[in-house]
């Protein structure tokens, strides 16, 4: 007859390991088989939790989580929440063999000119660096703009370990301004926007309010505006 035990430990709510352990007990040997103990242990990896912009705020200032910006250099320029620390999940990309030559010019004529972003490669050393930082039990809420990068770096941090990784849903562009302290020329819900983009709207603010004024110009004074366009050259 086998004895079957059952173990499990639970750090948190969220649980980070079960270990299961099934043993041979005396009653089960046989004359044809010495006697021998056989183990085997499943592992369940931790659970990244996904949390809003609020819980965030309340996992730093009373649960001790350290923000963890994995944003390109140029976003965190713009902006970043204070006293955080900067491993980029993707870092610029430099190399000057003529594949990678061709994708960086085609790069910044459209996805850098328009919307401000820097032709990268992903960080090779990003779990490297950030385990010379931190210790697997430390809790880190991972942070970038859209949510996306936290994700996919979250992921690789657990897989390196780390039992306590929260990141914010949808990234800081969905954080309440004043949510946390920043540093940089912009709010944090801004620091992904630059490129054409940014004047797009100002732009069509002050283009739509010249054609407004120019169609109440013309209907309560037509005269004026008959007299406007004869000096202009322009005929109706």
């Amino acid at each position: 007859m086998s004895v079957v035990g059952l173990s499990t430990a639970f750090s948190s709510p969220r649980g980070s390991w079960i270990a299961m352990k099934i043993r041979q007990g005396p009653l089960a040997r046989s004359n044809l088989y010495p006697r021998r103990r056989r183990s085997c242990a499943a592992a369940v990896r931790a659970e990244v939790s996904f949390v809003d912009g609020d819980e965030a705020k309340r996992l730093v200032t009373e649960e001790g989580y350290t923000v963890l910006d994995i944003r390109d250099r140029t976003q965190r320029e713009r902006a970043h929440i204070k006293s955080s620390t900067h491993v980029p999940l993707f870092v610029e990309n430099e190399d000057n063999d003529i594949g990678t030559i061709v994708k960086r010019q085609v790069h910044n004529n459209f996805a850098g000119l328009f919307f401000g972003l820097p032709f990268t490669k992903l960080n090779t050393d990003f779990a490297k660096t950030v385990k010379e930082k931190f210790s697997p039990e430390s809790k880190l809420l991972v942070v970038c703009q859209e949510g996306l990068r936290s994700a996919a770096a979250a992921d690789a941090l657990e897989r390196e370990g780390f039992q306590n990784i929260a990141c914010i849903t949808s990234g800081l562009q969905k954080v309440k301004p004043g949510t946390f302290e920043s540093v940089g020329k912009s709010e944090l819900q801004n620091a992904g926007k630059a490129g054409l983009v940014t004047v797009q709207g100002k732009i069509s603010v002050v283009l739509g309010t010249v054609l407004i004024s120019a169609y109440l110009f013309i209907t309560f004074f037509p005269d004026q505006a008959e007299k406007l366009f004869e000096l202009a050259g322009i005929s109706l």
